[in-house]
């Protein structure tokens, strides 16, 4: 059976590695064309900001494993090639100079673009080839088949199907019947490669023993609560309660990641101030003639241990826009430019200067208005726990679930923030840095 880590893995390695070798093998040629070292010249280091504008350009089209279709592939692939070399030449044009040889930067495009296309079919075989890998048998009471089948469908951290569900009551032994295994028979007549035991099953001693026969056998056995950690990247709304208590939370229990998430928030929030200073002029122009009225909007969210502040914005919507409603994707409040604000996540850059204050970080659960952190702790006792740690200008729910404009959203996403907070670490930040960088990018984040 493929290895999908490994196969995707794989195809990126190709892409950085053919990338690199690409940008640097025509420099080195156009170099001994003219007589002259490459190395020991200015373009050296030029040709290595090229690389990295087309990582990033090929990163932010979603190559070489997100493209799905052959259409996508080729738009994916020759986008980010011709963007990349477009974005060197208008630096020239402001630099007044050649910086990069023509050959170099209209060359690299007609050797990358069989090369990403051959990384994203490596990648898209991959997937398809493995999107069967886990086969899941669950034996669980209530409504929990349907939604973890649901979720498993949606955007899951591993691909995995859901090839049998037994309530406990069918999965345990029967009295009086010999070599009784139902769960054994169940996981083996389906293939299954782990199996997904809710609270009540976990109870059953018959359950249990069948399952240990199973772990012995090479097939893994998972708690609801691992199951949608492992698969899902987020915890089961009917296990937040119990679980709530039972992991360490970084930023309370590792003190040397607050120290060192506190120095990134303060080096990244200076640098946000400047670019923040650099957008004024911009936005102010863009108000006069799409978005009248006031140039910064703030609002009160609640921050870390229940503490409320002030978080700035550029105005996105009409000044007498009512704000006590949930903000809704296509919101009719929205202006024509507060919209492209929007888009380009431009109208996010004051809260450059939360991060500086300590109100936000840069990585952490978005902080919600108080009214609704009041209505939702009421309904969800350990809602508040979300706030034992820094809000974030962008988090795991953010780009793992799409636009939340209603409690039920509110709820879901909380599955996802309590992931964060039992993960919470510099890798996993990076992580979500990421994702963030090619939602930003492809213009699909929230």
């Amino acid at each position: 059976m493929v290895d999908l880590v490994q196969v995707r893995r794989s195809a990126r390695l190709a892409l950085v590695l053919g990338t690199v070798a690409t940008v640097v093998g025509l420099s080195k040629a156009h170099a001994v064309q003219h007589g002259y070292d490459y190395t020991q010249s200015f373009r050296f280091a030029w040709s290595l900001a090229y690389v990295g504008l087309l990582l990033v350009a090929a990163y932010g089209a979603g190559l070489p494993e997100m493209a799905r279709t052959r259409r996508s592939v080729i738009g994916a692939t020759v986008a980010s090639t011709l963007a990349a070399s477009l974005g060197v030449s208008v630096l020239q044009l402001i630099a007044g100079a050649a910086l990069l040889p023509r050959f170099v930067i209209f060359g690299t495009p007609a050797v990358l673009v069989p090369l990403y296309l051959l990384c994203a079919a490596l990648a898209t075989d991959g997937r398809q080839r493995a999107a069967q890998k886990d086969r899941l048998v669950l034996v669980a009471s209530g409504h929990e088949a349907f939604e973890l089948s649901d979720a498993l469908d949606q955007d899951p951290e591993r691909p995995a199907v859901l090839a049998a569900v037994l309530h406990p009551a069918e999965a345990a032994a029967s009295h009086g019947v010999p070599k009784s295994r139902p769960l054994v028979d169940a996981a083996q007549r389906t293939h299954a490669t782990a199996i997904v035991l809710d609270r009540t099953a976990q109870a059953d001693d018959s359950i249990v023993a069948q399952a240990a026969l199973l772990h012995e056998s090479g097939v893994r056995v998972r708690t609801l609560s691992l199951c949608y950690d492992e698969w899902l990247g987020k915890l089961p709304l009917s296990e937040l309660e119990r679980i709530s208590l039972m992991f360490d939370i970084g930023e309370l229990h590792r003190a040397r990641y607050g120290r060192l998430k506190r120095i990134v928030d303060v080096c990244t929030g200076a640098a946000g101030t400047l670019a923040f200073a650099l957008a004024i002029p911009l936005v102010l122009a863009g108000n006069r003639f799409g978005n009248r009225g006031p140039l910064f909007y703030r609002q009160a969210r609640v921050g870390k241990n229940g503490k409320v502040f002030q978080i700035w914005k550029f105005r996105t919507m009409c000044p007498d826009g009512r704000v006590s409603e949930w903000t809704a994707d296509h919101d009719p409040r929205v202006t024509p430019f507060g919209l492209w604000l929007r888009r380009t996540h431009l109208d996010e850059l004051p809260q450059a200067l939360n991060i500086l204050r300590g109100d936000l970080s840069i990585v952490g659960p978005r902080p919600e208005q108080a009214r609704y952190v009041e209505e939702l702790a009421e309904k969800i006792p350990f809602y508040s726990l979300r706030h034992l740690v820094r809000p974030g200008l962008t988090g795991w729910a953010q780009v793992k679930y799409p636009y939340g404009a209603s409690e039920a959203d509110a709820l879901e996403k909380l599955q996802y923030e309590f992931y964060y907070l039992r993960h919470q670490g510099l890798a996993l930040d990076a992580r979500i840095l990421v994702r963030t960088l090619r939602q930003v990018i492809g213009r699909n984040g929230r």
